[in-house]
């Protein structure tokens, strides 16, 4: 935005035409260096995703994708993983291990960062992988759970919670961490 004093006498704001609006995803947040979290972008967002020069997204969610969504990113050379976790609200539904282990091996290749990693609020889904990752940096599991709670608000589910808790992690300990949180 800038001021503009030609076509108005009352010094008010406009927007010039060069100017990009940067609009973050709903619940978007920076994990690591090169990993980043949110909800599901739609077009609104498409500047600011484009500022982080991303190689990746991962999109958890089964629905199939926008279109308008999978043109910017093929446009932009980013390359779309999609693992669909059904975003069940049953408290018993078991979210499948395998998904989310494929999922982490993806984030934790550093060839695919920047990545974004999204659901549809950048709740449940998003916070069950996130946690798996905090999990590999060896977070205690209290911080782990207050991350989780940050995002998920009035919604978090103890089932979820317990998926991050039991997950195991032991068959990705050979793969590299190489982000900022994990190095000594």
């Amino acid at each position: 935005m800038k001021l503009d004093d030609s076509n108005n006498s009352n010094g008010q704001i406009s927007a010039d035409a060069d100017d990009d609006v940067y609009v973050p995803p709903l619940n978007f947040a920076m994990v690591d260096h090169g990993i980043f979290r949110s909800g599901f972008p739609d077009s609104a967002n498409f500047s600011f995703l484009k500022s982080l020069r991303l190689r990746t997204v991962i999109c958890l969610c089964p629905e199939p994708y926008p279109e308008v969504t999978s043109e910017f990113l093929k446009a932009n050379g980013i390359k779309l993983y999609q693992f669909g976790i059904d975003g069940c609200k049953e408290p018993f539904v078991n979210i499948p291990n395998d998904t989310i282990r494929e999922a982490l091996k993806v984030v934790l290749d550093v060839k695919n960062h920047p990545v974004l990693i999204h659901c549809k609020r950048g709740k449940h889904r998003t916070g069950c992988l996130v946690g798996c990752i905090r999990r590999l940096q060896k977070w205690c599991l209290s911080s782990v759970f207050d991350e989780y709670q940050r995002f998920a608000g009035a919604k978090a589910r103890v089932s979820d919670q317990r998926f991050i808790e039991l997950f195991d992690i032991s068959c990705l300990k050979n793969n590299p961490l190489s982000f900022s949180c994990s190095r000594k």
